[in-house]
């Protein structure tokens, strides 16, 4: 088992097709590709230790910057579709201008993230088809590939431990876990196996789940600030209510995760008080031991 090749320049290659037609309003799908694309070749570029060149950390900058300009305007095409479903009697002029707000934002910031894209002279464009030649320089030498893959496993073990550590979860650490969790899983996706697919497909379903609940909060936090319709709007108290039942759905999967796949069974729990911090879960051997191995470098 290994890394796939392919699905790490991929990513790249989406990214770098985007940037090169920088639309000026692009449409929903095509943002959320952006922004999941942009995330992937991050984290690969850090997993393979990448980002210790100057050149690479300099692009791996400007992809945080594409990233979070995405991340806005996807943000705003969620809720928007969020507040589609919602129709209550009485508060049709809360709904209009909250709809109003929030196609004007992602207006605006569709604007940004095209000067982000085409700034520079081309320079993002030019700097993503160098990192596909250093990828593939890296991967199919037989002196760095090793070193490159081991970096990718000790990443996610780390982040799996980090994972597991978190003891309580509550509002103020809930998005940070999210994140961590959509590194790691983007991170064993890197490999041409899986190895343990649950545990694959359950981090994907706390990402999602810890994801809907923040969606929902955000739109709580800005009808509060847009709408002036006073304590006793429905439609604020009804996002209020879905916002925390997400909430409670968020914590239930994020609990689950940890307790299942993340920390080890109760029998090797028990030989040591002590190396309970050295001791990691199948599933999560399973999937990090994916990782290594010779680079696949079939189509993903």
């Amino acid at each position: 088992m290994a890394i796939n090749e392919s699905r790490i320049l991929k990513p790249i290659r989406k990214l770098e097709k985007f940037a090169r037609r920088a639309p000026k309003q692009p449409p929903p799908e095509k943002i959320h590709r952006l922004r999941t694309n942009a995330r992937k070749v991050e984290t690969s570029l850090e997993a393979l230790a990448l980002d210790s060149r100057k050149t690479e950390r300099r692009l791996i900058k400007e992809i945080k910057k594409v990233h979070s300009r995405a991340g806005k305007i996807r943000d705003m095409d969620v809720l928007t579709g969020y507040l589609a479903t919602l129709h209550l009697d009485g508060e049709q002029d809360c709904e209009i201008q909250l709809f109003e707000h929030l196609g004007a934002e992602r207006q605006k910031q569709a604007k940004k993230l095209r000067r982000v894209l085409v700034k520079e002279d081309g320079y993002f464009i030019k700097r993503l088809r160098k990192t596909s030649a250093d990828v593939r320089t890296v991967l199919e030498d037989k002196g760095s590939a090793p070193k490159a893959v081991s970096e990718a496993a000790a990443t996610g073990l780390q982040l799996s431990s980090e994972l597991a550590a978190t003891e309580k979860f509550h509002r103020g650490n809930l998005h940070p876990y999210r994140l961590k969790v959509k590194r790691l899983r983007y991170l064993l996706q890197m490999a041409d196996n899986l190895g343990d697919e649950r545990f694959v497909d359950e981090l994907g379903r706390v990402k999602d789940a810890i994801g809907e609940w923040h969606d929902w909060e955000e739109l709580v936090a800005i009808a509060g600030d847009v709408l002036d319709h006073g304590a006793g709007c429905k439609l604020l108290r009804k996002l209020k209510q879905i916002a925390a039942s997400k909430y409670k759905i968020a914590i239930e999967t994020a609990e689950n995760l940890r307790n299942v796949y993340l920390r080890p069974t109760t029998r090797k729990r028990a030989r040591s008080a002590k190396a309970d911090s050295h001791l990691v879960a199948i599933p999560v051997l399973a999937a990090t031991s994916a990782l290594t191995g010779s680079v696949h470098r079939r189509a993903a």
